[in-house]
């Protein structure tokens, strides 16, 4: 049985994609969007779509619809309506509040400059409380050891010495991305999350706010990452090059290449849309197993 036939049948496929609009989409991204849209279309499910635009000072003007066009040039259709994060501040808000009134998240007053010698937070504030007037982030408690079992990477766990508390809303009262992605999964109804490597080290403290909320985690699969020559992530902050859908042909090619899906000569001489029904039945995350990069040019 490959792990991709592994999700119980019948519990519904719910998945998304949800790119930060930082930047056009790029090749990596593409990557990212082609395996999630595989694996829901594989299992007969749902793919939805979310814009992660919560951190306006990173958004760049109009990058939200060229990746939704981008996406659609490659025909990676999504299915009901678009969520936007910059819409659910009042829903986030209210969990926040509820959060702090539970105690389990607290005020920190703790700057950058102050924390640069610690790798995870010494819980500063959590042992001395800062003034009621002062300042402040937000911090989520952690306690304990948090696992999974991914259906690419294996069994992966982390002690709380490695986590710590955490932020769950900026000193700017900006909402970090560990709160948004947790609600905006369960207000979704996502069961199924397939995301890149670099995405993993997110992964307990996303599982501690889901123990706090008394919600079930999703499945996680985390995918390689693409990165270029010189071991960089290829990544918006990179300055990677849009994808351009002229060339959608050959990047799907490329994509699925790094995907460990590798059609035959005449599939590749189909149409694209033939190519890309094809490889829904052809997606098998375990050719990705225990995989954390893929360099760019072994692609080309």
């Amino acid at each position: 049985m490959t792990q991709a036939s592994s999700i119980a049948p019948e519990i519904p496929y719910v998945g998304r994609f949800a790119p930060t609009p930082s930047g056009p989409l790029h090749f990596g991204s593409l990557v990212a969007a082609l395996a999630s849209y595989l694996d829901a279309k594989a299992h007969k499910g749902l793919w939805l779509m979310r814009i992660e635009d919560i951190d306006p000072p990173r958004e760049q003007p109009g990058a939200s619809d060229t990746i939704l066009q981008a996406l659609e040039a490659f025909e990676l259709f999504w299915d009901g309506k678009v969520m936007y994060q910059s819409q659910q501040n009042e829903r986030y808000q209210d969990q926040v509040d509820q959060l702090i009134q539970a105690g389990l998240a607290y005020p920190c007053q703790c700057s950058r400059k102050q924390l640069k010698e610690y790798t995870v937070y010494p819980n500063s504030c959590r042992k001395n409380p800062p003034p009621a007037d002062a300042e402040c982030a937000i911090r989520l408690k952690t306690e304990g050891i948090f696992s999974i079992e991914d259906r690419i990477q294996g069994h992966c766990q982390w002690p709380m010495e490695q986590v710590g508390d955490f932020i769950i809303q900026r000193r700017d009262k900006l909402f970090a991305y560990q709160l948004a992605v947790v609600l905006d999964d369960q207000e979704q109804r996502i069961n199924q999350v397939v995301r890149g490597y670099d995405i993993l080290e997110s992964t307990p403290r996303q599982l501690q706010l889901l123990k706090h909320l008394n919600l079930t985690p999703p499945t996680y699969a985390h995918i390689p990452v693409i990165v270029q020559a010189n071991g960089q992530k290829l990544s918006k902050q990179n300055l990677a090059p849009a994808i351009n859908s002229k060339e959608k042909h050959q990047l799907l090619l490329r994509a699925l290449a790094a995907l460990q899906i590798f059609p035959e000569r005449e599939i590749q001489a189909c149409a694209y849309s033939d190519i890309l029904r094809w490889s829904v039945d052809q997606w098998d995350p375990s050719r990705l197993a225990m995989k954390q990069e893929i360099p760019e040019a072994d692609l080309l």
